[in-house]
């Protein structure tokens, strides 16, 4: 099952590589990875994408709970939450037809083209992992990506529910 873990922890040195630690200890992929400063710069948020073993998982949260650098650890899956994710992504666009049916892909998929080059189109894309997988593979049958870029996922809980100290 996949799963979407929210962390709130002090902006410190190796406490990234304690957290990835506990999952690579488990043998537990990590999906996709994301670290900013929150608002207060002494606090950095991590977004961990996983899929796994329900009790694996928990086990794993329980270790990253105890460690001295965590203020808060939150599973965001099974409540209501939004989660984005952002593509960039390089498409071959040599002819006329091309560029138009580029164009019209990344219109319906409410994308940006950012950057225009002779022969290379440069789009920017956000939204949820089969938003952003529908559009790679449906630009695919289209054209020849260059090469593509993903963020990773983010995640937040709806309404009231903060992670917060």
């Amino acid at each position: 099952m996949r799963r979407i873990l929210a962390i709130l922890l002090e902006n410190e040195a190796g406490s990234l590589s304690r957290i990835v630690g506990l999952f690579s200890q488990r043998a537990f992929n990590i999906e996709s990875l994301t670290v900013a400063p929150t608002e207060d710069s002494s606090l950095s948020r991590i977004t961990i994408a996983t899929r796994g073993d329900d009790n694996v998982l928990e086990q794993i949260v329980k270790q990253v709970n105890k460690l001295i650098d965590v203020i808060k650890i939150s599973d965001i899956t099974d409540r209501k939450h939004i989660e984005r994710e952002l593509l960039l992504i390089k498409v071959l666009a040599m002819s006329d037809k091309t560029r138009t049916e580029v164009k019209r892909i990344a219109d319906i998929f409410r994308g940006s083209i950012i950057d225009i080059g002779k022969q290379i189109y440069t789009i920017e894309l956000t939204g949820d992992i089969d938003k952003l997988n529908a559009f790679i593979e449906i630009l695919a049958n289209e054209t020849e990506i260059i090469e593509s870029v993903r963020s990773g996922c983010v995640g937040i809980a709806r309404g009231e529910k903060a992670l917060r100290v």
